[in-house]
């Protein structure tokens, strides 16, 4: 039963009943002026849990949060004007990342549009360069459609976002439901299957090679393509480096898995992009982070890349043998005809490449420096969280050097278990979206790894996982700066910090401020507490937690490749010259 009274349906009634049939479970919004119709309905429905966040940007990037840990689409709902335009930045971040959410918005009536009316504002046109698709509905009669077609959309192809904007006359008006599956969508014919010659000629150029990399992008985690990732590696015997939005879609520990790649990826994954003559590019696409100096990154190598989106291929990287399709059924059709080659004697030879690789990753192992003052290095902390809430918690990070130590330290084993704004670079994403994580995937346990700078962007969030009973937790990592940026000026502007200090070790007192929104609040400030203070926080699942570690101001993320510059400047510590210079291309 959907408790809402047919009889007595409307616009509005009409969009929750849509939204029921879609099979959506949870709506992240405050409501408004223009979009208050759609919540009186709302507040019948037996099927929809509407979760009343503190701020629009913490709507979206819940909504984020439980797509990418769910792999459900996650739908997000606000009023037209200042609602809306609060939902910008988590629809773009969740267009660069590629993950499936559904924004419904209030518009001002139909007749108002255009005139700057109150809290009007064109958001489908603010948003049509960030979202798939968008619609602006006039007519209650179009509403189960649009939303039929909005989920379908955000969820098929290479998922994104999918704005519904609806006129308040539009959801008053009277209406009859009427629902059904056919859509009405020319031009969007995503394709899946990959063409069987492009197939072949894949095959035939990873058979030559001598020495090939197995690049594997976020788009192998949409796929759901973890299992057919490993049986291709496992058969070839291809090193495998894995992009920050990738990690986990291949197992730390597996033997043939090099790290990341990137401006702050491991030394054996950025050198052997370097030096490989055959780039196998998965779900990826040669992102300005992975490349460095895009003219010089892997000159020797040909390319296969395979994508879902036509749009990618060729767009950074000239391929050599391109491949339109899903990355899950282009592995499992690799893994078929590699297969049948190595059943008739045909195998690569990629022995002398693993001796290289092998003399890599012993040579340079990612490590840290302690700090020598004493204070609490940051990379141990995250590396003690990671071993002691293990692989199968879900680690949700926001953006600085917090998140680069987080895709580095923490060990990650299955897919679906890191969480991080890649493409957007979205400060304060951790909190909403570990909320967001939490309600997706109840019975996991939820780390929101952030810095103290991300932290107070949207720590309001924290009241609502404790009015609705969303334990997450949240490991502070507070050097009382924004640290990456000071990391920067320490490098390139002469130590000139000009206001990257945050006074984050004198106030807000984080442990008040926990405490004020209902939770549980702890303060480390050593070694010998880090260890007690996880394990205290993994026991208490009655309210969130919040865990201010006071990390050293200082500490530098590395290996680094400065931006602009090639892969081959990577350093792994400052004052240092560059690894290529000591011996990575022996």
């Amino acid at each position: 039963m959907t408790g809402i009274d047919d009889a007595n349906m409307n616009g509005a009634a009409s969009l929750i009943r849509s939204l029921e049939e879609v099979g959506a479970d949870t709506v992240f919004g405050i409501p408004g002026g223009a979009i208050l119709p759609a919540y009186d309905p709302l507040m019948d429905s037996t099927r929809l849990r509407h979760i009343l966040v503190r701020h629009e940007q913490g709507a979206g990037h819940a909504a984020e949060g439980y797509a990418a840990a769910s792999g459900r689409t996650g739908v997000c709902m606000a009023t037209s004007g200042p609602g809306a335009t609060n939902l910008v930045t988590p629809l773009a971040d969740a267009y660069m990342d590629s993950v499936p959410i559904v924004a419904i918005t209030g518009q001002v009536p139909s007749a108002a549009i255009g005139t700057d009316a109150f809290q009007e504002a064109d958001i489908r046109g603010i948003t049509m360069p960030v979202t798939k698709h968008n619609f602006l509905i006039t007519d209650p009669a179009d509403i189960p459609q649009a939303v039929r077609e909005a989920f379908h959309i955000a969820s098929t192809g290479r998922p994104g976002p999918v704005l519904v904007d609806i006129s308040k006359d539009a959801l008053q008006a009277p209406t009859t439901f009427e629902w059904s599956d056919r859509m009405d969508l020319p031009g969007y014919r995503p394709t899946t299957r990959p063409h069987s010659k492009q197939i072949r000629e894949a095959a035939r150029m990873i058979l030559a090679a001598r020495k090939p990399v197995l690049y594997i992008g976020g788009g192998v985690i949409r796929s759901g393509g973890s299992q057919e990732l490993r049986q291709l590696a496992e058969l070839t015997g291809i090193p495998v480096v894995t992009t920050l939005m990738a990690r986990g879609a291949f197992p730390d520990s597996h033997p043939l898995n090099l790290g990341m790649p990137g401006m702050h990826g491991t030394v054996p994954a950025v050198a052997s992009l370097q030096a490989s003559d055959l780039l196998i590019a998965l779900g990826t696409r040669f992102d300005d982070r992975v490349t460095g100096r895009l003219d010089s990154f892997a000159p020797n190598a040909l390319v296969i890349h395979a994508d879902i989106d036509p749009a990618e291929i060729g767009k950074n990287r000239r391929a050599d043998v391109p491949i339109v399709g899903d990355a899950k059924l282009v592995m499992a059709e690799l893994v078929e005809v590699l297969a049948a080659e190595q059943a008739a004697g045909r195998v690569g030879d990629y022995e002398g490449w693993w001796v290289t690789l092998a003399d890599l990753k012993r040579r340079f192992p990612l490590g840290y420096d302690e700090p020598d003052d004493g204070t609490l290095a940051p990379q141990y902390v995250i590396s003690r969280l990671g071993e002691i809430a293990g692989p199968e918690a879900l680690y949700v990070a926001g953006v600085g050097q917090h998140q680069m130590w987080a895709a580095q330290f923490v060990s990650y084993e299955n897919p679906n278990t890191w969480l991080n704004s890649g493409g957007l670079g979205t400060m304060g994403y951790a909190v909403p979206a570990a909320m967001g994580a939490k309600v997706g995937c109840p019975d996991k346990t939820v780390w929101a790894i952030d810095g103290d700078g991300c932290f107070q962007m949207t720590n309001q969030e924290l009241a609502t996982c404790t009015i609705n009973d969303i334990p997450i937790k949240v490991a502070l990592i507070n050097n009382s700066s924004l640290g990456m940026v000071r990391q920067w000026q320490t490098l390139f502007y002469n130590q000139r910090y000009s206001h990257t200090d945050l006074n984050s070790h004198t106030f807000p007192d984080f442990v008040k401020l926990a405490e004020a929104y209902g939770c549980h609040g702890l303060r480390v400030e050593s070694a010998e507490g880090v260890d007690a203070a996880i394990e205290k926080a993994m026991g208490m699942n009655d309210a969130p937690v919040v865990i201010d570690f006071r990390v050293h101001r200082d500490a530098m993320v590395w290996p680094m490749v400065p931006a602009g510059t090639s892969n081959d400047e990577i350093t792994i510590a400052r004052d240092l010259a560059p690894a290529w210079d000591r011996g990575v291309e022996e």
